[in-house]
């Protein structure tokens, strides 16, 4: 049984965040790093005020990036999780990765990655 501290969690988001085009939040527990152009679009187009009133994206560097997806982590409810996502066309679910698991809690500074099963 592997454990990974939160620290370990936002140092993969930090270094994913290099990469990354643009960041979403749905307004509620789940964001997103797009990885490559064709997602940063799809994230464009659908995690907008426009389609759904709570959802945002947002583009910058990467260091302003990181902050906002950070005060959204924070501002987000329990169900909260991070992940990259970059194009795969043969198995688009093999395109996520998950960088700070749901259920992950730095209430007492770690989760057991046998938790993160079945998120």
């Amino acid at each position: 049984m592997a454990t990974t501290t939160m620290e370990d969690c936002w140092s993969d988001v930090e270094n994913a965040m290099e990469y990354a085009l643009l960041v979403a939040f749905d307004g509620c527990h789940k964001i997103y790093l797009a990885m490559d152009e064709e997602q940063a679009e799809w994230f464009r187009n659908n995690y907008n005020p426009e389609s759904c009133e709570t959802s945002l994206n947002f583009s910058a560097s990467s260091h302003k990036m990181l902050a906002q997806v950070r005060e959204w982590y924070e501002g987000s409810c329990s169900l909260r999780f991070i992940h990259s996502v970059e194009t795969n066309k043969q198995d688009p679910n093999a395109g996520f990765k998950s960088l700070i698991p749901q259920g992950a809690s730095d209430d007492d500074g770690w989760y057991d990655d046998e938790d993160e099963e079945g998120y």
